[in-house]
């Protein structure tokens, strides 16, 4: 499996009933949960402050990660996505 880092920003449209935002919030919460638990959802920050988020995310390749993972998310319709695949540094301190 590849990694990416992927910033996420989400916005409401317009108009939005608070109903739907929170059904969508919840859902997106359920979702995340089996995105750990297949691998494909390793960190994930927000910004302090920011309605946006920025994770370290797990898929075959780019294709896989925006049509089964990221677009899976409940979220994603008000979703934009900048996604860059990373690889481990020689000197990351987290390598075994």
């Amino acid at each position: 499996m590849r990694e990416f880092i992927v910033e996420i920003t989400t916005t409401i449209p317009d108009g939005t009933r608070q109903s739907e935002v929170d059904d969508r919030r919840t859902a997106e919460a359920v979702r995340a949960k089996e995105l750990t638990a297949t691998g494909n959802l390793v960190r994930l920050w927000r910004p302090i402050g920011e309605m946006r988020s920025i994770g370290l995310w797990r898929a075959e390749d780019e294709d896989d990660l925006h049509a089964n993972v990221l677009g899976t998310l409940p979220l994603s319709p008000w979703m934009t996505f900048a996604v860059r695949a990373v690889q481990p540094h020689p000197n990351d301190p987290g390598r075994s």
